[in-house]
Parts: structure tokens; sequence; C-alpha cells
């Protein structure tokens, strides 16, 4: 069985200032019906996980995530994905232009008129970090009860590895892409820097990286360094952006293949001929036969006559592109027991996947130098219930459960930051206390819906 995601990206939430927010309502709830459609009846799967693009939001700000949360919760549960289990990166109307203070603008023009080495020379200063990072105040709110929280070193991050056969595994890599943007940036002349920090990411026997950004290589002034390690580190690199959905797998090595994926916008400002609402189910399965990668594409674009979605033969190679992917990571780990019938299945031109279903799991996560992210208990029902403590409930409300529920030490001198209320929800729930999480979240909830705010 293949691992199935729904990736969308640029789906703007809040940039309809006119009559077309009552089209684009539309196309977000025809999206879900028809991402159903896809994943469940024609697929007959589960998808393992939402990838998310960047540019979730239009100006980065907290109204504009809340109404984004509500929608992917929909969405999940339409495609039987736990609603926790998103990927995102951030794009640049991730980020409130407006909280860019003076410092931040000095930087920002400092580095955009260096390159990699300022970059470097700000990165290595925390505080200089904090002026930049703050003006993904809600962005970081939002995506971190996904657990798709941004470095606070500027480093890559990671936490969801798929297996599809004993010793052969997907890893999704987040890259963030926008942390210099400023509203100007432009192709012809880049600006942005990813910098080594963060697009040197590590390569393990029987694994390929799976690389999630926002801004394609175009956008960079490091973009030779970058597109080098992209060849050798990553087998499938997927950005949003540009609006214009394409695929091309390159040779990029012996027996190595890059497979480079532009998605459309999900909601672009308007829709015409060029430029129309669009977004993929993507299939990704182990190649027995070969020892490779099998990506199976299922564009789907906005049939304005229909005035719903359908099978996009345009953009992507056809209505169902299947793309093999030579994978030289794989190669590297002994070879998994093959059974007959498998062979037989991805050999064809329709690939029905392997007999065990592909398994999720997350892993740990680097949040800063040396330290990692406390896994998730393995106790039923908590992601979804992690998801909304940290995204749908204000400061004073995770405080007061956790007091509540006596998590916090009396003796603690400890920063309550949002790691350290991870750490301890996460107590709560190993001692069989998540119901009673989950009953004054919503008397909390209900609280502030009769008070109105």
């Amino acid at each position: 069985m293949s691992a199935v995601f729904v990736h969308i990206s640029d789906i703007h939430f809040g940039q309809e200032k006119d009559q077309r927010v009552h089209i684009h309502n539309d196309v977000k709830k025809q999206l879900i019906v028809d991402a159903k459609r896809v994943v469940r009846d024609d697929l007959k799967a589960n998808a393992a996980a939402i990838l998310v693009t960047g540019d979730i939001a239009y100006s980065g700000v907290e109204e504009q995530f809340k109404v984004a949360g509500e929608w992917l919760d929909a969405l999940a549960e339409a495609v039987g994905c736990p609603q926790n289990q998103v990927q995102m990166v951030p794009g640049n109307h991730d980020l409130d232009r407006n909280k860019t203070s003076r410092s931040a603008q000095h930087l920002l023009d400092l580095i955009r008129a260096g390159g990699p080495a300022e970059y470097e020379e700000v990165m290595n200063n925390s505080t200089d970090r904090a002026a930049l990072f703050a003006r993904f105040e809600d962005y970081e709110r939002f995506c971190w009860g996904y657990r798709c929280e941004l470095n606070g070193e500027a480093k890559a991050a990671t936490n969801l590895q798929i297996t599809l056969a004993p010793g052969r595994s997907i890893r999704f890599i987040r890259m963030n892409s926008s942390l210099l943007c400023t509203g100007k940036e432009r192709d012809d002349e880049p600006e942005l820097v990813l910098g080594e920090r963060q697009f040197i990411i590590d390569r393990d026997d029987g694994v390929e990286n799976i690389v999630l950004i926002h801004h394609p290589l175009n956008w960079y002034k490091d973009s030779g360094d970058v597109k080098t390690y992209m060849d050798s580190r990553a087998r499938v690199l997927i950005t949003g952006h540009e609006h214009h959905p394409n695929v091309k797998v390159e040779q990029v090595g012996e027996g190595a293949d890059l497979m480079m994926l532009a998605a459309g916008a999900t909601v672009p400002f308007k829709s015409n001929e060029v430029y129309t609402f669009t977004y993929n189910v993507i299939e990704f399965e182990w190649d027995p036969a070969d020892d490779d990668l099998i990506v199976t594409m299922h564009p789907r674009a906005w049939d304005p006559k229909g005035t719903c979605f359908v099978a996009d033969d345009k953009r992507l190679g056809g209505v169902e592109p299947r793309y093999k992917v030579r994978c030289p990571n794989f190669k590297l780990a002994p070879r998994p027991p093959v059974v007959e019938e498998e062979v037989k299945a991805t050999s064809g031109c329709a690939a029905t996947g392997a007999v065990s279903p592909p398994l999720v799991e997350l892993v740990p996560a680097e949040v800063d130098e040396g330290e990692v992210a406390e896994m998730p208990p393995a106790v039923e029902g908590y992601g979804p219930i992690e998801l909304r403590f940290f995204r749908d409930l204000l400061e004073g409300e995770r405080l007061r459960i956790l007091i509540t529920l006596d998590a916090v030490p009396h003796d603690s001198d400890e920063r309550m930051n949002r790691g350290l209320q991870r750490k301890l929800l996460g107590s709560l729930a190993r001692e069989g206390k998540l119901s009673d999480v989950e009953r004054l979240m919503n008397e909390y909830m209900e609280e502030r819906t009769k008070k109105g705010t």
C-alpha cells in the first residue's frame, strides 16, 4: 500500500477584500469534497498527512490562522487523517510585516546587501535571530500544535518519517525560506538566503529525504550551493510560491534522481486560464523491483464551467502521472524481503502498492543546538488534543489547565515556555488525565465564546 498525502499551497486565508470572498470560500469547500472523493473513494485510502508548502495566511495575523485551522480540521477529517498530522512551512505571506522592528529592518538590509556570510553572522547572534523571528509570532503560535514549530537557530526541522517497507523510509524535512522576506523580493535579482546551517541536512542508509520549502531554488543568492545539497541529500523537493505547477525528475548522480515538484496556488488572488485553483494528491511507494521510489501524482484543478475540481491533465504530465525516482540511500541498507505479488503490483502501469501498509511515525525534532522536542506520549487521542491545546487556547487558559491538574511542581523555577508546557501536557497524558485536559479545554473555550472574546 502506498502512503497518500494531500498537498496544498498558497491558500492565502484573509486575502479577499471584495466579492471574491464568496467564490473562494466555495472553492475551499469543494476542495474538501473532492479530496475526500479522490483519497477515500478512488484510492480506498486514508491520508498519511497533509502537506502545506507555505502562504497559509495572507498577512500572517492570528485571525487568518484561526480560520485556516478550522478548514484544515475539516480537510483532515474528510481524507481520514488525524487533525494534527500536518506538515507545514511558512511562506512570505505567513509573516506579519507590521512587526518588523527597526533592528529587524537593519538586519534585513544588511543581509540582502551582502549574502551568506552576513546571514551567518546575524544567525549566530540570538538577539538578532529573535528580531527576525518576531515577525512569525502568530504563525509560530499556529504551527506549534502541529509540531511544525520553526527551528530556533534557523536550521531545517524534521519530525515525520514514513516507513514504506522494512528498512525503506521517507523523511520530511521542513525549511524556512521566508525569514528574510519583505514583500519586495524578486527572482531575477535574488536577495533571499537559505544558509548552510539550513540546507545541509542529514542522510541515512535506507532513508530518502522529502524537502518542503516555499520558494523554488531560483529565489536564493546561494542557490548554487543549495542545489548541490538538494542533489546529494534530497530525493524530492516540493515548493510553492510561484503559483505555476510543474514537475521534473532530474538525474543528479549515478543511480540518483531529484524530483522537483512546484505547486500551483490552491487559492490564487483570481482564477484565469494561466493561474487557477489547484492542489495535488500524492502517493509515495517503494518499488520492490528496482529498490527505488515510485511517486504517483493526482493533480486536481478547478473547472470553471462545472464549478468543481477535476483531474488536471495539462500541468503535471497527465491525469495521473507516475514517476520513478532512483534512490541511492535505499540501496545502502539491507534489501527488504520481497513478495512476488509486490513486484507484480509495482511493475505495471498502475501501482497498487506493497502488501504492508506504510508506518507513520514521529521522530525527535531538534529545536535548539543539542536539544530535542519532547516526544508525544503513546496515548490514544493525544495528538489532536495537543493540537487544540496549543493552537486554540489562550496562554492563560493553558496555564490554568496545567495548574488545576497539578502538572506544575510547586518548587518549579523553570521558564513557562511552550516547550515546558508540552512536557507537562505529556506528563498529564501519561498519568491518565487526558480526558480531564479535554474537559477543561472545552469549558474554557465555551466560557470565552459566551463572553464574546
